[in-house]
């Protein structure tokens, strides 16, 4: 079996030691991906003219999702080969809009997932984070 990582050079740089994805066979595995754009900017975090900072799930989950669709394709794959979503939200009164933002991407015969809360992560502007496991044969 073949297993090869790597990075895609036009999104946000891991913040720790891992790939944005990993291929081991015909498995593809996206890493835990945010609205993090590649200036390090959050798509999805914006702060009003007081300072107040407003974290919008929708735009957050379309950012993530967008972004994991840009990782699949650097093997040439897409959303339509992911079998598996693990995602985890900082707050679940974020449900309803990220599984309506989820739902424009994936049908109920879409990939199996599993939605968790979590304390917080990596960044205290990012509501949601998603990884993905896809099945794309060589």
């Amino acid at each position: 079996m073949t297993v090869r990582s790597h990075l895609i050079d036009h999104k946000a740089k891991p913040r720790g030691a891992y790939p944005h994805l990993k291929r081991a066979g015909d498995f593809l595995f996206v890493s835990g991906t945010s609205s993090r754009r590649a200036d390090n900017t959050i798509e999805g975090a914006d702060a009003d003219a007081m300072g107040t900072m407003h974290l919008d799930i929708r735009a957050q989950t379309r950012a993530v999702l967008r972004h994991i669709e840009d990782i699949l394709a650097s093997e040439k794959a897409a959303l339509s080969d992911v079998v598996e979503i693990c995602a985890y939200l900082v707050n679940m009164n974020d449900f309803g809009g990220y599984n309506t933002v989820y739902a424009e991407f994936f049908g109920s015969d879409g990939p199996a997932r599993t939605t968790v809360a979590v304390h917080q992560l990596p960044h205290p502007h990012l509501a949601i984070e998603i990884k993905a496991i896809a099945y794309k044969p060589r």
